[in-house]
């Protein structure tokens, strides 16, 4: 976790998101995000929060879009590869997604104007901007 969040906290497309719009305590947020994922690979059943209205919360005072997702998946994966491989590396990444497509999915039903792409952002997926298949 703590590496996750030391790139996303200084992060340039995200990390103001962490700072300035959530203020987040990081001693207060790791146990309760730890536990989630604990909850999610491992069925420790330690999580009991509810993990969708505090970025609800956040979505109001800055809209979260696709590009946010999008960077933090790229984070996510990268921490979980730099400390972990097999089944269950795989399985928090494949989660990861599944969370991000949900969560976007939602915030955006609670937003009336359409969403403009971040300026500068291009995301790739397998070295292809885009992520064009091919």
């Amino acid at each position: 976790m703590r590496a996750f969040y030391g790139r996303a906290l200084t992060d340039p497309v995200i990390g103001f998101l962490f700072t300035d719009v959530a203020h987040l305590d990081l001693e207060a947020h790791v146990p309760a995000v730890t536990s989630f994922w604990e909850t999610i690979l491992l069925g420790a059943r330690s999580y009991t929060g509810g993990a969708f209205h505090p970025h609800a919360g956040l979505h109001a005072k800055a809209p979260l879009r696709a590009g946010h997702f999008q960077r933090w998946l790229l984070l996510w994966h990268a921490s979980v590869d730099e400390l972990f491989a097999g089944p269950r590396a795989e399985q928090a990444k494949a989660h990861a997604d599944r969370v991000a497509f949900a969560f976007h999915g939602r915030l955006q039903t609670t937003t009336s104007a359409p969403e403009a792409p971040l300026p500068g952002l291009v995301v790739s997926r397998h070295g292809r901007p885009g992520g064009g298949g091919g």
